[in-house]
């Protein structure tokens, strides 16, 4: 969670501050996300990593929620 935490605070807002938080009763102790089994009964690999797919979804979010046809994949 915290590296994810991190590739969103490096593509949104730098500036911004990760907070920790206590889990909540309903909230799973351990997060562990597993794509073994994507691969293995899809045939299914990655092609585009978290550092750089991140920056790709935003920039598409962002041109189709607001309109905005900024170049590339970085967002500032």
């Amino acid at each position: 969670m915290l590296e994810l935490a991190k590739v969103v605070q490096e593509t949104i807002d730098p500036d911004a501050k990760i907070e920790y938080r206590p889990n909540t009763e309903d909230d799973p102790h351990k997060r562990k996300p597993d794509i073994t089994k994507a691969k293995e009964q899809l045939g299914w690999e990655p092609k585009v990593d978290l550092h750089k797919g991140l920056p790709l979804m935003v920039s598409d979010f962002r041109q189709r929620i607001f309109g905005d046809h900024k170049e590339g994949g970085t967002v500032a």
